[in-house]
Parts: structure tokens; C-alpha cells; sequence
């Protein structure tokens, strides 16, 4: 799918200073929960779940296929926003903590 941006670390940065560094670890373990989720919900309906699935292994087993190239240009390349996952799993920490 693809990673975080400046943004999003900066997103990470300032919760961390707001809720300390404690809590932080839970509401990254949550954050990466809703991402999972969201990202495979993005990927059925965007209709490409068979496609993200099946270049996991891929990246599992080490393969060298040539996918294309990995920049923002490039019209394959599919993003998904990442700051509702850290609200999500920042607001969830809360409770769990």
C-alpha cells in the first residue's frame, strides 16, 4: 500500500508529546490495528483485495519482481490517509490503557 508521510509522523510526534510516552506504545499498537483494518476496507472497496493479497507474498518471500516505481507520480500506486487510523487508534488507547 505504502507508508507513512511527513505528516503523519508529525501527527505521531505531537500525540506523543500530548499523551506521554507510555500511552504512546498502546496507541501505536491500536494505530496499526485500524490501519490493518483500514487498508484491507480500502482495498475491497477500491476492488484491488485480490491484488493486494497476492503481491504479499511477494514482499514475504523476498521476490525482485519489478512492480514499477515507487513514487507519487505514479498512477498504480494506490494511498490510503493515515491520519483517521491514528485518531482511531489514539482514541482507543484511552480506553485500554
Amino acid at each position: 500500500m505504502g507508508g507513512m508521510g511527513a505528516g503523519d509522523v508529525k501527527l505521531c510526534a505531537a500525540i506523543g508529546a500530548w499523551i506521554g510516552p507510555v500511552q504512546l506504545i498502546y496507541a501505536l499498537v491500536f494505530t496499526g490495528l485500524a490501519g490493518g483494518l483500514m487498508a484491507l476496507g480500502w482495498a475491497a472497496w477500491g476492488g484491488f483485495l485480490k491484488e493486494l493479497f497476492q503481491h504479499t507474498g511477494d514482499l514475504a518471500f523476498g521476490s525482485k519482481q519489478d512492480r514499477g516505481e515507487a513514487v507519487l507520480t505514479n498512477p498504480l500506486r494506490r494511498k490510503m490517509p493515515y491520519a483517521p487510523a491514528i485518531a482511531i487508534g489514539t482514541f482507543i488507547s484511552f480506553f485500554a490503557h
